[in-house]
């Protein structure tokens, strides 16, 4: 309020100078966006959280983006027969070049993990992607330009384990930073179905390329897609000073130094539910790559009559639902009151306890039918996993969640190597598959166990204390 000066300027000054400080008195206090409140809650790391629109966009492109991921990912097993027969590779040649993948991608979880929290998700996300889609659509011309067509599909394809190791850890590190808890699961659980939706589209599209225009062609379209998707991403989602990132600004984000990142990561390793957490994930994450190797060898030899597509497709489809129903039931929890960890162990229950009693089942399924049905459900409700362990990691540390899931996927795929490995030599020994989905069933109960006596959905990223979600 402006201060007048007439003859009896102190009179009239002080009169304007008590009004002017009654008015601040009975003024209302300033409006706080809830945006503000929720960083500020969230300890102040990372930007503001999405808005709606910006949210259903992100989660948009995402789900596509995990779509492409695993339409360049299973394009090798689609076309490996075709190639092995074109260059005259045998089985274990053929065995090489699929498992060069997990090799390289066992390397990268928790380097691009950590990466993704230091510089943000989206850029690790992009960077990995703009390379994988560039390998992939070059692949056929590295091929036909050389004559070690062994030596170079490996190398390729080991670099493709590399690329793709960084995904998942930097998806969990942007969400963690960019979703509000109460709305991750939803989210997470959307953005995931793109890898069942990514396997029936390449099972589908790639089997028809590779029919009529050779397995080139399969090549060409998931690389050239990808490299779409990146344009894309690029041109509507990011600000052109987003996308730029310096080798100095890459070296730094590389540093484990805690006086760098600030976020006491050394001393998370320390408390329980950290390892509660991550055991889950392993767990769950090995016993999916068991299903995923052995269940077709077990419907192929104990239905010999039975049709591919069937045992191939019904499960992916189920997947899909089921996932997009875990993440609804789990936000529509929260929002109605209940605790965030009460939510997330709920969904683990079905996810590993639920899904297991169904694997069990699938041993002692007396036809074709019953075991379909059996599979299905075992591997539908193993996506409430999303909703469970998943996004308790980001709900325990949205400040170095890309680095723990990392970790976590990374014990997950070496234990998987090795369950896959002992489910084989168990059929051999036992002549049954029943003890395939014992393992199963023993493995995820370990991880089930862990996570419900453990597990707690607090912020334990903070130090000293940490925050109560």
């Amino acid at each position: 309020m402006a201060l007048s000066v007439a003859n009896d300027g102190a009179q009239d000054s002080g009169a304007n100078l008590l009004a002017f400080q009654n008015h601040k008195q009975h003024q209302a206090p300033p409006i706080r966006c809830p945006q503000q409140e929720d960083t500020k809650k969230d300890g102040g790391i990372g930007n503001v959280f999405w808005s709606r629109p910006e949210s259903r966009l992100w989660t948009t492109m995402l789900l596509l983006g995990t779509c492409l991921l695993y339409c360049t990912r299973v394009l090798m097993p689609i076309c490996v027969v075709t190639m092995s027969s074109l260059f005259d590779w045998d089985k274990k040649q053929s065995g090489i070049v699929l498992s060069s993948f997990f090799w390289g991608y066992c390397l990268t979880q928790v380097v691009g993990g950590h990466l993704s929290d230091r510089i943000g998700g989206e850029k690790v996300l992009l960077l990995s992607a703009s390379a994988w889609g560039s390998i992939t659509a070059i692949t056929p011309v590295l091929i036909s330009s050389s004559s070690s067509h062994l030596i170079l599909m490996t190398f390729t394809r080991f670099l493709m384990g590399l690329l793709q190791g960084v995904y998942f850890p930097a998806l969990a590190s942007l969400l963690s930073q960019k979703v509000q808890e109460s709305q991750r699961a939803l989210i997470y659980s959307t953005v995931g179905t793109g890898s069942q939706f990514g396997t029936l589209v390449m099972g589908a599209a790639g089997s028809l390329l590779l029919d009529w225009y050779g397995w080139e062609s399969v090549f060409y379209l998931s690389g050239l897609l990808t490299l779409l998707w990146v344009y894309c991403m690029c041109k509507f989602l990011l600000p052109e000073k987003e996308i730029i990132v310096s080798l100095q600004d890459l070296a730094k984000g590389l540093s484990l130094s805690s006086k760098s990142t600030k976020v006491p990561w050394r001393k998370l390793f320390r408390k329980p539910p950290i390892w509660a957490v991550i055991v889950a994930q392993l767990c769950a994450a090995s016993t999916f790559f068991t299903l995923l190797s052995w269940l077709p060898t077990f419907f192929s030899e104990t239905f010999p009559d039975s049709k591919g597509w069937i045992f191939n497709v019904i499960p992916w489809l189920v997947a899909i639902p089921t996932s997009l129903f875990a993440g609804f039931l789990s936000d529509q929890c929260i929002s109605q009151g209940c605790k965030p960890i009460t939510a997330r162990k709920f969904m683990q229950v079905i996810g590993s306890g639920a899904s297991s009693l169904f694997a069990l089942g699938i041993g002692y399924s007396t036809n074709f039918c019953q075991a379909v049905a059996f599979a299905s459900a075992s591997i539908g409700l193993q996506t409430f996993n999303h909703s469970g362990i998943s996004v308790n990691i980001q709900d325990l540390a949205p400040s170095c969640a890309g680095l723990l899931f990392g970790v976590a996927n990374t014990g997950g795929a070496l234990l998987g190597v090795v369950c896959v490995y002992l489910a084989g030599h168990l059929i051999e020994n036992t002549g049954s598959w029943v003890s395939v989905f014992n393992l199963v069933a023993a493995v995820n109960a370990l991880g089930l166990c862990t996570f419900l006596l453990f597990g707690k959905a607090q912020r334990m990223d903070l130090d000293p204390a940490y925050t109560d979600l």
